[in-house]
């Protein structure tokens, strides 16, 4: 009975036991901060990728085929020196938008410039490669670029794009994965992220080429 008494009374192990309760708090704190530093790291690397997109997309070929070599005072009808309609007016010489993936192109326009356009896949998969090369986790399904048209520009430019449209990269569908998650193969949605700036040359020429991942 002294014996069971004293093993009751004894304090030696109790701050091992504390110790032992202690520690997984202490590791789940530490690796919360290292994910938190991981994830402002990578929020900016996707952030300065989606900048870099935009500015290789308006200074290159156009995801959206013909918006660069299309001439609406020739074809669609609208008066040389004019402003490109963004709505219809009765004629079918107008471009309103296009949105660009890695499946197609959705031109909103004249059934005779975006009846014929469509996606230039290679312009598209330079401005994902050029993106990658900031942030690798970036795939062609995660970006989006979108054409509008703001008026500017005009029909029958000789010397570039009948319509300097705004160009808007987007990044969405991303996913951030901390450490304390891998063990349950969990992770947390980044928000999507945009940048835009309007059309330039839309030529590919003078240009380097994208970097390689």
């Amino acid at each position: 009975m002294k014996t069971l008494s004293r093993l009751l009374r004894s304090d030696s192990a109790a701050a091992g036991a504390e110790f032992a309760l202690v520690v997984p708090l202490l590791i789940l704190l530490l690796f919360g901060v290292i994910d938190a530093g991981r994830f402002l790291w990578e929020f900016n690397e996707a952030e300065k990728a989606t900048q870099m997109g935009v500015r290789y997309a308006v200074v290159t070929d156009p995801a959206l085929s013909g918006l660069s070599t299309y001439s609406f005072a020739v074809s669609g009808g609208v008066s040389a020196g004019t402003s490109v309609p963004s709505s219809s007016a009765g004629g079918t010489g107008w471009f309103s938008d296009a949105t660009c993936t890695d499946a197609n192109c959705n031109c909103n326009g004249s059934s005779d410039f975006c009846g014929g356009a469509s996606l230039n896949a290679t312009a598209f998969d330079n401005i994902v490669a050029r993106m990658a090369a900031m942030y690798p986790p970036i795939g062609p399904s995660n970006v989006q670029v979108i054409y509008k048209n703001v008026g500017l520009g005009f029909a029958g430019d000789p010397n570039g794009p009948d319509v300097s449209a705004l160009v808007t990269v987007k990044l969405r569908n991303l996913s951030f994965q901390p450490i304390v998650c891998l063990a349950f193969r969990c992770s947390i949605s980044m928000p999507d992220f945009s940048a835009a700036l309007t059309l330039e040359d839309a030529s590919n020429n003078g240009q380097d080429p994208p970097i390689a991942n």
